[in-house]
């Protein structure tokens, strides 16, 4: 009897144990459901972040050869030891970075230090690299892995001789030159903040526009120092002006405005991108975000003058302005001058908005070297066509027209014209520049 009884009971007490378990299984399941769709769609704001960020880095300049396939590396770069060529970093797990993992990557980028401990050429800024955070790093680490196409292209043999070429040396290198994570300054504002993180870190602005060292080191990394962006020359010949606020030949006389349209158009109504910056333009910062890029401007007009640098404040005047005018070509250059510049950058310096930039007061003409101003002279230059500015305007080169005192005469007469004071240059430094 009592057997008889237990077993409904145990029947409706497995029954009710089932129907929880399944409502609990419903449940768990309906919980679950949306974490696959929630990781795709981290997954993916990770590699839409990363490639914004391998904008901010102009990564694909260095990484990609004169018609070669985007990221896969082979791009000469002559450095005072000899030339190196970028590497393949595409997801190619032969000849690429695929089969890094994150650590690996973050080693590489950071410290300068690929797998199997061989230490990278700091023509790779890791310097700067290393002030990345950490959710930035997966952020492009997410981007080559899954938003890269994967190519199958070897890396080159670097031309660098022994014993340069012996790479053990660099670790002593990085232990003195290395800099350090980014850390916010509390008595500034996000804005100011989110500047310095960009130019100091991602950005790697100094790499360029920073003196170096006996030991080609940056001679500082951040804003402690004044020697940061002070402008210096740069691998490939030309010379990066200060970023800093000297009168005339730094961003003194540049508004917050300037500085973004600068970067977003390659173009002022006072300056005109050209050399290795137009290549910034093209391919980085005209696609940054308009936050971004006031951050930046915000931050750059923060830094006061490095002490020691002369202080050149353009007066000007019309004296050159007016002999033109007059048909007076008395002066060196006068007559090369009206031939072949006067009609695009007009009698009195003052060129087109936008379009011809001005030669009165242009920081890169007022420079002490006269190297990249000989430079355009005799190659030409042109200004970079971007989204919000399309058009591109181009300098033709003059070197076959005029000898090297004719050019000489023309950059005198342009860094001594219209208030402009620099220093003089000669035929031989035109010689030289011309080889």
């Amino acid at each position: 009897m009592s057997l008889g009884v237990t077993l409904p009971a145990v029947r409706h007490v497995l029954a009710a144990v089932a129907l929880l378990t399944a409502f609990l299984l419903l449940a768990i399941a309906a919980l679950l459901a949306p974490a696959p769709a929630r990781a795709q769609a981290s997954a993916s704001d990770d590699v839409e972040r990363g490639a914004y960020l391998a904008r901010v880095g102009d990564c694909t300049a260095c990484h990609t050869a004169p018609g070669g396939s985007e990221m896969a590396g082979g791009l000469p770069m002559k450095m005072p030891f000899g030339t190196i060529y970028t590497t393949n970093i595409t997801p190619d797990p032969d000849t690429g970075i695929g089969r890094y993992r994150l650590e690996d990557f973050e080693r590489a980028v950071r410290r300068g230090i690929a797998p199997g401990g061989r230490h990278l050429y700091p023509a790779m800024p890791y310097p700067s690299f290393t002030k990345i955070t950490d959710a930035d790093l997966r952020a492009l680490y997410a981007y080559f892995m899954n938003g890269v196409p994967s190519i199958h292209q070897p890396n080159r043999k670097n031309g660098v001789p022994w014993p340069l070429d012996v790479r053990w040396p660099l670790a002593l290198w990085d232990a003195a030159f290395t800099g350090r994570r980014f850390q916010p300054d509390a008595s500034r504002d996000t804005e100011w903040n989110r500047g310095a993180y960009l130019v100091e870190g991602a950005g790697h602005c100094g790499a360029c526009h920073t003196p170096r060292g006996i030991g080609f080191q940056e001679k500082a990394l951040d804003n402690r120092s004044d020697r940061f962006l002070a402008g210096g020359p740069v691998l490939d010949g030309w010379t990066a002006p200060s970023l800093r606020g000297e009168p005339g030949t730094g961003l003194a006389g540049w508004s917050t405005q300037n500085v973004e349209d600068f970067l977003k158009t390659g173009r002022t109504g006072a300056a005109s991108a050209f050399g290795s910056m137009a290549d910034v333009v093209q391919h980085s910062t005209q696609y940054l975000s308009d936050p971004d890029l006031r951050a930046i401007g915000v931050y750059l007009k923060s830094l006061g003058p490095a002490r020691g640098t002369p202080k050149i404040t353009p007066v000007a005047n019309d004296r050159t302005a007016a002999a033109l005018h007059d048909g007076d070509l008395r002066k060196p250059g006068a007559a090369a001058y009206v031939d072949s510049c006067a009609a695009c950058h007009r009698t009195d310096g003052a060129g087109y908005a936008g379009v011809f930039p001005r030669l009165a007061g242009n920081p890169a003409v007022l420079q002490s070297s006269a190297a990249d101003v000989i430079r355009i002279v005799l190659k030409g230059s042109a200004v970079p066509a971007t989204t919000t500015a399309p058009s591109s305007f181009t300098m033709p080169p003059f070197g076959d027209r005029l000898d090297d005192q004719d050019v000489a005469g023309v950059v005198n007469l342009i860094r001594n014209s219209w208030g402009n004071q620099a220093p003089a240059v000669t035929a031989p430094e035109v010689k030289a520049q011309r080889k």
